[in-house]
């Protein structure tokens, strides 16, 4: 396991960490395991979050959220490194999401 942030890994180190971590998502749902494949999941959204460019993402854009059966849609208010800021949907409650989850 690398200990380093994901913010100081190189691109190769990045792509190493998502398929270590898709690794054991697919182990813990082997096993049934909900929650530690819960964790490995969102760590690995986050580390393909770093793999891709925040400044492609704008505040007022509308975005669909990936892997939501329900498509909920996500409009940005600002970003703070890698996460997006802002509201799904209706909601008025300002939410945060990794950038690897909008999708246009």
């Amino acid at each position: 396991m690398n200990n380093k942030r994901y913010g100081h890994m190189s691109r190769q180190e990045l792509n190493d960490e998502v398929a270590r971590l898709n690794e054991q998502a697919k182990k813990a749902e082997q096993k049934g395991m909900v929650s530690e494949f819960a964790i490995h999941e969102r760590k690995k959204l986050i580390a393909q979050s770093y793999l891709l460019n925040p400044d492609d993402f704008k505040a007022g854009e509308r975005y669909t959220i990936a892997e939501d059966e329900n498509e909920s849609h996500f409009v940005i208010s600002y970003m703070n490194g890698v996460f997006a800021w802002g509201y799904r949907d209706e909601n008025t409650s300002l939410t945060s999401v990794p950038i690897a989850l909008l999708q246009r």
